[in-house]
C-alpha cells in the first residue's frame, strides 16, 4: 500500500500569481537572461520579463503549444505542438521570430510530442505520449547538431507518457506517465543510450504532467488533478508539496520549473487558468 502523507509540505499562501494574462499556458522555459517563456493554447509563444510585468506574443504556430525548453546558450527554443504534431524550433536572436519544424519530428510519425529535456550536450529527448486508451507512449531523441540523425531513444510502451526530465547526478531519465499514474525511471549509460527500467512510482487517484528535478535527486511532480504538487524523494517517498483546493492559484498546474538562489523557487504554468505561479520553496 502506498502511503502518502495527506498535509502540505508548504502553505498556499507561499504561492503568488507572477503574471497573468496568457492563453491557457501548459508550458514554461526559463532563459539564461532570466527572461521567462510559455506558450498558449491557440500556439502562442510568449516572452515574459524578468519581473513578470511584460507579456509579448512573439510567435504563433495555430497549433497548441506544450512542452518547451531553450537551449543552454539561450539562443533556440524547442516547443512541442499537439496540433501540428511536430517539434519547433524557434531562433531567440533573429530579429524577426519564426517557426520551423525539426526535421526529424517530421519523419517519425508524432502522435502527441508533448514534453522535451536536453540528455548531454546535442541530445534532445522528447516525449510522444500516444493513445490516451491504452499504453503507447515513447521516447524520441534527436540530434541537436546533426539533424538528419534521430530515432527512438525508448519504445516503451508507457502510460501517456508526458512530462520529462534527466537526473545527471544519477544518470536517471524520470518520464511522468499520467495515466500510470506516476512516474517510470529509465537508467542512462555512458553513451546517453536508454539503459533498464527501474521500478515505478504509482500516485493513485491523480493526473501527474510534468516534472522538475532538484539537484539531490528529488522529483516535484504538478498535477492536471487535482491541483496539487508532489514531492518525491530518489528513494520513492511520496509527500503533498502544496494543495490549491480552491483552484485559483494552482489551476490544473501542468509544467514546473526549478529556479533561483540554490533552486529556491519553483514556477509552475496553469493550464486551467491564464497566469504563472511563483513558489517560495525556501525564504
Amino acid at each position: 500500500m502506498i502511503n502518502i502523507s495527506p498535509k502540505p509540505l508548504l502553505p498556499i499562501k507561499r504561492a503568488r500569481i507572477f503574471c497573468d494574462g496568457l492563453d491557457h499556458p501548459e508550458c514554461i522555459a526559463l532563459h539564461p537572461n532570466g527572461e521567462w517563456f510559455a506558450g498558449g493554447e491557440a500556439g502562442q509563444i510568449y516572452r515574459i520579463d524578468a519581473k513578470g510585468k511584460t507579456i509579448t506574443e512573439i510567435a504563433r504556430s495555430g497549433g497548441f503549444i506544450l512542452g518547451i525548453r531553450i537551449s543552454s546558450d539561450g539562443k533556440i527554443l524547442y516547443a512541442c505542438d499537439l496540433k501540428k504534431k511536430c517539434v519547433w524550433m524557434l531562433n531567440l536572436n533573429a530579429c524577426k521570430s519564426s517557426l520551423r519544424p525539426l526535421p526529424g519530428s517530421l519523419k517519425l510519425n508524432l502522435q502527441i510530442p508533448n514534453h522535451l529535456c536536453f540528455l548531454g550536450g546535442r541530445t534532445l529527448l522528447v516525449t510522444d505520449s500516444g493513445s490516451s486508451q491504452k499504453p503507447t507512449g515513447r521516447i524520441l531523441w534527436f540530434d541537436l547538431l546533426d539533424h538528419n540523425k534521430f530515432g527512438i531513444w525508448h519504445p516503451g510502451p508507457f502510460a501517456f507518457a508526458n512530462g520529462i526530465g534527466y537526473d545527471q547526478v544519477n544518470s536517471l531519465v524520470r518520464v511522468v506517465c499520467s495515466h500510470l499514474p506516476g512516474v517510470e525511471t529509465i537508467q542512462v549509460d555512458a553513451q546517453m543510450k536508454a539503459g533498464r527500467k527501474l521500478a515505478k512510482i504509482q500516485i493513485p487517484k491523480t493526473v501527474p504532467d510534468g516534472i522538475a528535478i532538484l539537484q539531490n535527486g528529488t522529483m516535484l511532480l504538478p498535477c492536471y488533478t487535482p491541483n496539487r504538487i508532489y514531492q518525491i524523494s530518489r528513494e520513492g517517498r511520496i509527500r503533498v508539496l502544496m494543495d490549491d483546493w480552491f483552484g485559483h492559484t494552482l489551476s490544473n498546474p501542468t509544467n514546473v520549473v526549478l529556479f533561483g538562489k540554490n533552486q529556491n523557487r519553483l514556477m509552475a504554468a496553469n493550464l486551467g487558468r491564464w497566469h504563472l505561479t511563483e513558489i517560495k520553496l525556501a525564504p
